[in-house]
């Protein structure tokens, strides 16, 4: 292989190795899923303005595999996110995770949260979509991914795009929200919110909650469940009683072994019910 120039090497190693800075220190209990079996590391991304960076999990053999993109938390596509998309391949996936914020900033590089909510809040919505449509034509041509058998997952910051973009692209077969917002100020940035799409939602979305979570208000989350109880996606919204914010989130001490894994059982059985297997 060629020498690759400075600026090649920058670009291709532009996702953090590890976890963000301001999640340290490290949960004794975080997950560490090896390679054995599968394909994983940074790719490129061909969008409108460039290329974004992404992590790319797939099992080692096979073809046409059915694709899962994994969004974000607001701290990026760091070790814990590689680490599901990880997890997936070794269930047969091809999961992907772009940086989203990536001409925004490098989230993974600062100490305090409020400059990261910052940097994610010049995140328009129409980027994340457009960029999201580019990975899955990525996926198609370029790595062995089936585009009849699309489906999303996303933490936090990435849950509520997982609502969004289902239903921007009817393509997706289905979708896993853990924990994402609901509700929202409309912006010229983010003109809409899961609770103003529900009604016309055709994608099924499995939503999971926790009863504890106090950046998202249960009644919002009951409010969501009631809008979708209209639509005719089958969707289905489950609440944790006694789960905080981030409890899948191996990593922090908001993680929660046992709902987490729940939780996990429950995507899996929720993609094979909807086709995207």
């Amino acid at each position: 292989m060629s020498k690759l120039t400075r600026r090649e090497f920058i670009t291709v190693t532009s996702l953090t190795a590890g976890f963000a800075i301001a999640v340290q220190p490290i949960s004794a209990k975080v997950i560490t899923t090896d390679n054995k079996g599968i394909i994983a590391g940074e790719v490129k991304i061909p969008v409108k303005d460039g290329t974004i960076p992404a992590y790319r999990a797939r099992p080692t053999l096979g073809k046409d595999f059915p694709v899962i993109l994994v969004i974000q938390e607001i701290f990026g596509v760091h070790a814990y996110i590689q680490d599901v998309c990880r997890r997936l391949a070794k269930l047969g996936y091809l999961a992907i995770a772009p940086e989203m914020f990536y001409r925004q900033g490098d989230v993974s590089k600062l100490t305090d949260i409020a400059e990261i909510r910052k940097v994610v809040s010049q995140v328009p919505d129409a980027q994340v979509m457009s960029d999201l449509d580019a990975t899955v034509a990525w996926a198609t041509k370029s790595a062995n991914g089936d585009p009849q058998k699309l489906g999303i997952t996303g933490f936090c910051w990435g849950g509520r795009i997982t609502w969004l973009y289902s239903a921007h692209n009817p393509q997706v077969k289905a979708g896993v929200a853990w924990y994402g917002r609901l509700v929202g100020e409309s912006t010229t940035l983010t003109p809409k919110h899961p609770i103003d799409i529900a009604m016309n939602l055709q994608v099924p979305i499995l939503g999971l909650y926790g009863g504890k979570d106090t950046g998202i208000p249960l009644d919002t989350v009951e409010q969501m469940r009631e809008k979708l109880n209209g639509c005719s996606a089958n969707s289905n919204i489950i609440v944790y009683p006694d789960a905080p914010h981030a409890f899948h989130a191996d990593y922090r001490p908001s993680y929660r072994q046992t709902e987490a894994e729940d939780g996990w059982k429950r995507l899996q059985d929720w993609f094979k019910k909807n086709g995207v297997v």
